[in-house]
């Protein structure tokens, strides 16, 4: 794995896992849209999970590639899936940040 491959994958899974602790630890900025997005509080949970699954799955993707690989096309199938969201909830102003959490392990994906 190149230095650049390196650094984009800890830099994806240093943001999916931040993004799965911020809705685990339910701060403000991440579960007032998730609210106002309709998703319900009963899958929050089982969100921020997969999240940090997906940063796991990278970071394991050092030593186990397939699995690394796994996790980036996980993740960026989960944002893809929060961009829908945001869309459908008609908040168009929002689309950018599931964007920006989606690129570094869209990137590491195209760096393997």
């Amino acid at each position: 794995m190149t230095t650049t491959a390196t650094v984009v994958t800890v830099v994806a899974a240093f943001m999916a896992g931040f993004s799965g602790a911020a809705v685990l630890f339910r701060a403000k900025f991440v579960v007032e849209p998730l609210a106002a997005y309709g998703v319900p509080r009963s899958w929050w949970n089982v969100l921020g999970l997969l999240k940090l699954a997906g940063a796991a799955g990278l970071v394991v993707g050092f030593w186990v590639p397939v699995i690394g690989a796994a996790a980036a096309v996980g993740v960026v199938l989960y944002f893809a899936g929060a961009v829908i969201t945001v869309v459908r909830a008609k908040a168009y102003g929002h689309v950018a940040f599931p964007l920006v959490y989606m690129a570094p392990a869209a990137a590491a994906l195209a760096l393997m």
